[in-house]
């Protein structure tokens, strides 16, 4: 990769390299003490301390987030640059979305090409991003406009695939109400409007739904109310139902169809309806092929080849999907641990986060997003790219 950056290149190689034993101890320590959603309090004290030490501009509570930040450097103006970093971990599991191994490649990213750099030209910015649940996490930060004038958002996720760019769908949640008639079901049956007894027709009548939704969309509900007592005709009944679609586009469609449905059986069953949303819209990932086809250069001088991934394989939503609809944006996955042994969210997916290849992989991560944060830094012809290359695809719904 002859670019004109090589010395720019090394630097970084070895401003990883000076730090590797800090940032892997910083990886173990997540590891060591997970904390779950809004509770990642010592993870983001831990972080910032990092960057401050280094000569970043530190902002806590970031948009209102007790834990999210933001860590600033460079001169800016000109281009900017957001490495991310996530650090939440699951109750019961802990690290076993390897969440300690993005935080940690972000941190060592930012640090390396602060210091290959000197002071970039521009900004540079490591933002901290606290879990994603009940709407939080990036949703709130792009709402916020931490990504205003952002001309990359850049960061990896561990996994049991090395790909190129995470197929993300976009995902939401619906809570759908029906309001009938208290009645005794004996006493005086014909009183009585099932609210429950409608519930449960949307539930047939969207598995019949479910047979024609195209590729990438998907639905599953629960039933939250189901009524009070058995010998009284249910006057309310309540489910929350889960919607993904390939993209936002998609999804919208499923949310458009669930909400027919629902008026469609209200009318049948004599009951009333109320649908609604239920916290944030995850809006599918929007891969940007000129950053990702960079980064996974970089990557593979490190031996860690990327490939597309397999067409029709979905691997869930993340608030992601609503930076890169917005920035241009990458979202590789690196496998710490081969498919074939497992998945993630799994006790081995979590002893992988903290293994030997689990290292090996952060060190090569934060050296490749580094690197693909120089050249948006320094060559403006390839944030041109990158935004061109993300409204086309905006304009093809991609």
């Amino acid at each position: 990769m002859d670019d004109g950056l090589e010395a720019v290149y090394d630097r970084i190689r070895q401003e990883v390299a000076a730090r590797a034993d800090r940032l892997w101890d910083t990886a173990l320590a997540l590891h060591r003490d997970p904390e779950p959603a809004y509770e990642e309090h010592r993870a983001a004290g831990l972080l910032t301390s990092e960057l401050a030490r280094e000569g970043f501009q530190v902002e806590r509570g970031t948009a209102g987030l007790p834990t999210a930040f933001t860590g600033a450097a460079g001169t800016g103006e000109g281009p900017r640059v957001a490495l991310l970093m996530e650090y939440d971990a699951l109750p019961g599991l802990g690290h076993a979305c390897g969440h300690n191994l993005i935080a940690a490649a972000g941190l060592g990213a930012a640090l390396a090409l602060k210091a290959a750099l000197g002071g970039p030209r521009g900004s540079l910015l490591a933002v901290g991003t606290p879990a994603e649940e009940r709407g939080g996490g990036k949703v709130t930060l792009v709402e916020a406009g931490v990504f205003d004038d952002v001309d990359a958002a850049l960061m990896v996720h561990p996994g049991v695939y090395s790909w190129s760019w995470a197929p993300l769908t976009g995902s939401a949640q619906v809570r759908v109400g029906f309001h009938g008639r208290a009645a005794h079901p004996t006493g005086d049956p014909t009183e009585g409007i099932d609210a429950l007894g409608a519930l449960i027709q949307l539930f047939n009548t969207l598995g019949v739904l479910h047979r024609r939704l195209p590729s990438g969309s998907h639905i599953q509900g629960i039933i939250t109310d189901g009524g009070r007592a058995t010998n009284i005709v249910p006057e309310y009944a309540e489910g929350l139902f889960g919607l993904r679609g390939a993209t936002t586009a998609a999804l919208e469609a499923l949310a458009d169809e669930l909400e027919r449905c629902a008026e469609g059986v209200a009318e049948a069953t004599g009951t009333k309806v109320t649908v609604e949303r239920v916290g944030g819209r995850y809006e599918h990932f929007r891969d940007n092929p000129v950053l990702s086809g960079r980064f996974a250069g970089h990557l593979a001088r490190a031996g860690i080849e990327l490939t597309e991934p397999e067409a029709g394989v979905y691997l869930g939503s993340s608030d992601i999907g609503n930076v890169s609809t917005r920035v241009p944006a990458i979202h590789p996955f690196i496998a710490i641990m081969d498919a074939a042994d497992g998945s993630d969210h799994t006790p081995l997916f979590a002893a992988a986060a903290a293994s030997p290849r689990g290292r090996r992989v952060l060190l090569a991560a934060a050296e490749a997003l580094a690197c693909t944060a120089a050249e948006v830094l320094l060559r403006p012809e390839v944030s041109a790219r990158a935004w061109a290359c993300l409204r086309e695809r905006a304009a093809a719904g991609r």
